[in-house]
């Protein structure tokens, strides 16, 4: 039997199935006698699983680094919403019933309440509610919290996995994964590629077959999944799976050789990180600088606003970590699926199109002075370049030069040292940008096009909802289309313009992004040896007029 998926990790396993099965979990409603004990109780469960979440936090760290554990700090900080605190307290004491109905109840309503929601991310909340909701329900009733297990290494059957159940696999014994369920843009599939781990999701009907102890082989690089292979395909697939890791093992001899493509074309490869505990791994794939460091991580991890000293500390620490290579710092982008409870932002019913990205900075002025004061403080410790998300106007650059001059003044006048070489430059995620790229590249220093974004609002596709995953194509002719646009103006105007985001991992791509005229790529740090690889290999001259006839005609 063959069955097709969709790819997350590439990869070849050869191994035994191990369906895995969720326990039933009927909660009992019981009547109690003393409300205070049970809301003691209750807060006591509460207290074990944010803990658990930050013992998950810190493995995930070390194992797949900080942006992709983050999901567990989000996790605990859903676990401290007053809101949710509040309704299972006040259930506990107005139906006076146990602490697990009441978190069972609240569960429901908020799940209900997101599902209701227009927007696929908010939508996708309820599933964060149930998650934290069967960890504290768990904790309450005593049972066990602990990872898969395996007697043997095996390959796991799922309807889908969760965050916490992928980064507790176990390595040694986990050959690969296939769910049901899933995205290719979820955390779970981030966590299945950094964790390097052959992944396939979308493969229909998995857990209704007694697939259990037979035999299967995973294709996660074109999403085929055999069960029962025969002689002949199990030879192949042996010879693929060989083939896969001696290449794996023959990328550590690129390490210091530089990025330049057959034809003697150099290309930046970058990496891109979420805070300073992602450097080790930059230095250690020897990426050529940070392409992408998404700052409003340093809001996510924390309880309050990170002043001054807090941000500049941190990109002190990278800038001189990083050396003479550049590091291109976002500003902090958040809103839409980044949501700070302390910073008290407006809900609304269509956040990735509302007040987000560069929209946060200009409502308040003082949080992007205080982050752009720490930059320029930091600027003289190594090559930084500022990047500003989520630009669709030339009048919104003019704002920003503005708030520039104002915080150079400001340290000026406080006898406070900055670099005058900081590049300035903008990423490329809307429609919007890409059509008036032309007039951006005149004011900046650099154009840096984010294709999941500019794929989501070029294809009204939701890249979160598993049901229009399809539609979310960031091959699609006119998203590679307005990929060329913007290359093409960046460099009539002189500057360079680079790809980050998912497509710049993905090596088939790795061509046509070249042949689009792309002067650097980003991506996690586990894939650039691969790109450099790629790139090395790839004579643009040869491939380009082809390429760009299939595309722009």
């Amino acid at each position: 039997m063959t069955l097709r998926g969709r790819t997350v990790c590439d990869g070849v396993a050869i191994g035994k199935a191990m369906v895995y099965r969720r326990e039933d979990n009927i909660i009992k409603r019981y009547h109690i006698d003393s409300i205070e004990a049970e809301i003691e109780r209750f807060d006591a469960a509460r207290a074990r699983a944010i803990g658990e979440l930050e013992a998950l936090y810190s493995r995930a760290v070390t194992d797949v680094g900080e942006e992709s554990a983050e999901i567990f700090g989000i996790h605990s900080q859903m676990l401290d919403d007053p809101d949710y605190i509040e309704s299972v307290k006040d259930i506990i004491a107005n139906e006076m019933i146990n602490a697990e109905t009441a978190v069972g109840h609240t569960c429901d309503s908020f799940m209900q309440m997101f599902d209701s929601m227009e927007s696929a991310y908010m939508r996708g909340r309820g599933a964060d509610i149930k998650d934290i909701s069967e960890r504290i329900i768990k904790i309450l009733e005593g049972r066990d919290s602990r990872a898969i297990r395996t007697d043997e290494p095996a390959i796991i059957f799922a309807d889908d996995l969760t965050p916490s159940e992928t980064v507790q696999l176990d390595r040694k014994m986990t050959l690969a994964f296939v769910t049901e369920g899933g995205t290719s843009n979820s955390h779970t599939a981030i966590l299945a590629r950094m964790m390097n781990i052959p992944a396939v999701i979308g493969v229909q009907g998995i857990c209704a077959y007694s697939f259990d102890g037979r035999d299967v082989i995973v294709d996660g690089a074109d999403g085929t999944v055999y069960i029962d292979p025969d002689a002949e395909t199990l030879k192949k697939m042996r010879k693929k799976q060989h083939e896969y890791e001696m290449r794996r093992e023959n990328l550590s001899h690129l390490i210091g050789k530089e990025t330049i493509t057959a034809d003697g074309k150099k290309i930046e490869l970058h990496a891109n990180i979420g805070n300073i505990f992602d450097v080790d791994s930059v230095i250690a794939n020897d990426a050529e600088g940070i392409g992408l460091f998404r700052s409003e991580f340093l809001y996510l991890e924390s309880n309050s606003f990170p002043d001054e000293d807090e941000q500049f500390n941190v990109y002190r620490e990278v800038l001189e970590r990083m050396g003479k290579k550049r590091v291109v710092i976002r500003t902090f982008d958040i809103g839409a699926d980044k949501r700070v409870g302390y910073l008290h932002m407006d809900n609304e019913k269509n956040p990735a199109m509302g007040i987000r990205a560069i929209r946060v900075c200009f409502e308040h002025k003082d949080w992007f002075k205080t982050q752009l004061r720490a930059l320029y403080r930091a600027s003289v410790y190594g090559r930084l370049a500022l990047m500003f998300p989520l630009i669709t106007s030339e009048w919104e650059i003019d704002e920003i030069l503005e708030i520039i001059d104002a915080v150079k003044a400001e340290l000026d006048s406080e006898g406070i040292k900055y670099s005058d070489n900081v590049e300035l430059g903008c990423m490329i995620e809307t429609p919007a940008a890409a059509i008036i790229s032309d007039d951006l590249a005149k004011k900046l220093s650099f154009l840096s096009i984010g294709t999941n974004d500019l794929a989501q609002y070029s294809l009204a596709a939701d890249r979160g909802n598993p049901r229009i995953g399809r539609y979310c194509d960031y091959r699609h002719k006119a998203v590679l289309r307005l990929i060329y646009t913007v290359v093409e103006n960046a460099h009539k105007n002189g500057i360079p313009a680079g790809v980050c985001g998912e497509i710049a991992a993905d090596l088939d791509l790795t061509r046509t992004l070249l042949a689009l005229g792309a002067d650097s790529l980003s991506a996690s740090p586990g894939i650039l040896l691969a790109l450099r690889d790629k790139i090395r290999k790839t004579d643009i001259g040869a491939v380009r007029d082809e390429i760009l006839k299939e595309i722009l005609t």
